[in-house]
């Protein structure tokens, strides 16, 4: 499929409320597609990396969620992945498409300790759902748990006077570890139980800051235990 192609079945599955729901939680530039519909259209493309790039550089929304489903983040260049993050203007695509594909890459886990950095918001939550992306990705062999370790204080010290949307990425993070790395469970859920209540601005939406003590503990009880992610990709 063509660019244009994909843009039409894009617009053609789009919906007036799916569009004003994605607008209430942040989207901007946006057709209206149902996440189930965008998989439909994924299916028919397959694996377009230079298609995902265009798709990418439209700036609409709907496009650049497809783009980050379609993607492989390990193929991508580390300038690829910086131009995304400094172009998503939606939290969708900062916080979740951009962590996608940044998780899959070799220079992912350098990448995201410098945007959790960044002065801008939207960087900055990228950076810690990259973070979050990884541990649940990677055996913990692989991880560097003393600067995991490192950055569940940061949390601990940081996250009520963080901005808004990074002190919900901040608190996923912590849930991350807390969740797939078993050799820092515990000290996860220390660090949630002195970060306590996390307040985020939804935006009047119905969604709420899961607390990451018993989310943690949920997480690690269910049925089977817990198992490392293929992908962070939904």
């Amino acid at each position: 499929m063509t660019l244009q192609q994909v843009l039409d079945a894009i617009r053609s599955a789009s919906s007036e409320q799916t569009r004003n729901t994605l607008m209430k939680h942040g989207a901007v530039n946006i057709y209206g597609a149902k996440v189930a519909d965008l998989k439909i259209i994924l299916k028919k493309i397959k694996n377009d990396q230079a298609l995902a790039m265009q798709l990418y550089d439209t700036g609409i929304y709907d496009a650049q969620y497809l783009a980050g489903l379609m993607a492989d983040g390990a193929k991508m260049t580390a300038q690829q992945l910086e131009h995304w993050v400094k172009t998503s203007d939606s939290h969708g695509i900062a916080e979740y498409t951009v962590p996608w594909v940044t998780a899959e890459h070799p220079e992912g886990w350098k990448l995201a300790l410098q945007w959790i950095d960044a002065g801008n918001e939207k960087i900055a939550t990228s950076g810690w759902n990259t973070l979050g992306g990884i541990v649940s990705m990677k055996e913990d062999a692989a991880l560097d748990l003393p600067m995991l370790e490192k950055l569940l204080k940061r949390v601990e010290k940081d996250i009520h006077k963080a901005p808004n949307r990074v002190r919900y990425t901040m608190n996923g993070f912590v849930i991350g570890v807390g969740t797939y790395v078993g050799a820092l469970e515990q000290k996860a859920v220390e660090t949630a139980r002195k970060i306590g209540t996390v307040s985020v601005d939804m935006n009047g939406t119905a969604c709420k800051v899961p607390g990451a003590e018993d989310y943690i503990k949920a997480s690690r009880n269910r049925p089977g235990g817990v198992k490392k992610k293929k992908t962070i990709k939904c």
